[in-house]
């Protein structure tokens, strides 16, 4: 018979150990949160005002453009997106800031706009994959999917060990 003393040990040392786990599983499932792209300073927008501030004071305001309009450059755009990863599925974009400053042919600035995540689509301009023709088997599709397709004899399979060249 064991002394009580010592089952209290070990009934703590289990509970700890439990606990202990139990946190670790729980810290392996919080999100990595990832930035990626320009991070915004909001007091940085407010410099810039439509009609007096030129392409030059917004470049030395908020630094170089993360892109600009493929037109003429009339626009710079900077974009920041938060992404968080939870465990090994792929990240996910939870948030998505984009300023994007218009400027007049004479470059000064026009117009200072702010987009998020609702604002934007989601165009897809290398598609990794090929389409393919036909349909798409389930794994139990492909297994069950040869049942009763056999080579009958004389289907223009040869028969191995015969000597008749017709059928090779």
């Amino acid at each position: 018979m064991t002394p009580p003393r010592l089952r209290r040990t070990v009934r703590t040392t289990m509970v700890a150990a439990s606990l202990v786990v139990a946190g670790a599983a729980l810290a392996a499932c919080a999100p990595v949160k990832e930035e990626r792209g320009y991070i915004f300073d909001p007091n940085d927008l407010t410099k810039i005002e439509a009609g007096i501030t030129s392409k030059e004071q917004v470049r030395t305001i908020m630094g170089s453009p993360s892109t600009t309009s493929a037109v003429d450059g009339e626009a710079w755009y900077y974009i920041s997106s938060k992404f968080e990863t939870v465990a090994f599925y792929p990240p996910q974009e939870v948030d998505r800031a984009v300023a994007a400053v218009y400027f007049e042919k004479t470059d000064v600035v026009q117009e200072v706009a702010y987009y998020g995540l609702e604002d934007g689509q989601i165009v897809n301009f290398v598609d990794r994959t090929t389409p393919t023709r036909g349909k798409e088997l389930t794994v139990l599709g492909q297994l069950f999917g040869n049942l009763g397709r056999y080579n009958a004899p004389g289907a223009g399979i040869p028969d191995v060990g015969t000597g008749d060249p017709s059928r090779r």
